[in-house]
């Protein structure tokens, strides 16, 4: 018997492309309101309790309603805003980090941030081995892809005259943080400097680190064969064993893609070194990602539909 699935914001960037690529599964039964119902909320309480499993592709104050009209049923819910994501009650839907088990068993999972996606896979296992102290004021330097900002901010890049370049997060309170301090299991909130190029998808995050202001005087070297190591039986992240490459380039319509490349390059002295992590901020960082936990919450191959 299928399992049926209904997405609550099938209309977003995100639910698209997630409709789209789950249409022809024969695993699963999609639950489809039209335009005239979407909205309705009596239409989407039936729709959630009639669900084996719902993704929420909304925002967050919307999410919340949605998980509410879910009450009273034994739907399962995967939610892709950033509602959730550090709530009690929620699995962090980060199988590499959380654990595969842990996302099987869930009733509720939080899909990871698109930038935290990048930061933890590079940060998160590397304090856990003790090789990066979990005290130390960590900066993130990233660039994404104009996709991710919905469709507002798509509109904008694509209009005659769009920015080269959009810094934000001045305020210093961007949400991701929490998740990134939270899951990495770090005393100090992160500096966080995200920032959009006119590519329509794809990430680059980047951790600069001076190795040797740290006590333990980490290596590049150390710091990479831990994280080859650590994602040695995945699938979906790769974690290069040599510097590898000169440089890193986001196209500007790059094919999608559900992957992550992480690398560690560092200076000749060992004093210096940026962990970079290279992922589809609309793949692993989003779609991609929710489509892995639903993978994992219906027994099914983790990979199933992944673009690898």
């Amino acid at each position: 018997m299928a399992i049926r699935l209904f997405i609550d914001g099938a209309a977003g960037t995100t639910g698209l492309e997630i409709r789209e690529r789950l249409q022809g599964r024969g695993e699963f039964e999609l639950l489809v309101l039209d335009d005239a119902q979407r909205k309705n909320e009596t239409a989407r309480r039936d729709a959630l309790h009639a669900a084996d499993i719902a993704i929420l592709c909304l925002p967050d104050d919307a999410a919340k309603e949605a998980v509410k009209l879910a009450e009273g049923s034994s739907t399962r819910i995967i939610d892709a805003s950033s509602a959730h994501r550090v709530a009690e009650g929620w699995t962090y839907g980060f199988p590499e980090l959380i654990g595969h088990e842990a996302i099987a068993n869930a009733q509720l999972v939080s899909n990871p941030g698109c930038y935290p996606t990048g930061f933890l896979a590079l940060v998160a296992p590397l304090v856990r081995a003790g090789l990066l102290p979990a005290d130390w004021p960590y900066t993130v330097n990233a660039v994404s892809g104009y996709s991710g900002g919905g469709n507002a901010l798509i509109a904008r890049f694509e209009a005659e005259g769009a920015p080269a370049f959009r810094a934000y997060g001045y305020d210093m309170a961007h949400k991701h943080r929490a998740e990134m301090q939270g899951y990495a299991g770090l005393k100090h909130g992160v500096i966080f400097a995200p920032s959009v190029v006119p590519a329509y998808r794809g990430m680059v995050v980047e951790v600069p680190l001076h190795l040797g202001a740290m006590a333990s005087e980490p290596t590049a070297d150390q710091l990479r064969g831990a994280l080859s190591e650590f994602y040695e039986g995945s699938e979906v992240i790769t974690a290069r064993r040599g510097a590898g490459v000169s440089e890193i380039l986001l196209e500007r319509s790059a094919p999608p893609s559900d992957a992550m490349t992480l690398h560690v390059f560092g200076n000749d002295g060992g004093w210096h070194a940026r962990l970079v992590a290279v992922l589809d901020n609309l793949g692993k960082g989003a779609s991609g990602a929710a489509i892995q936990n639903l993978n994992i919450m219906c027994g099914l191959p983790e990979t199933t539909g992944l673009r690898l």
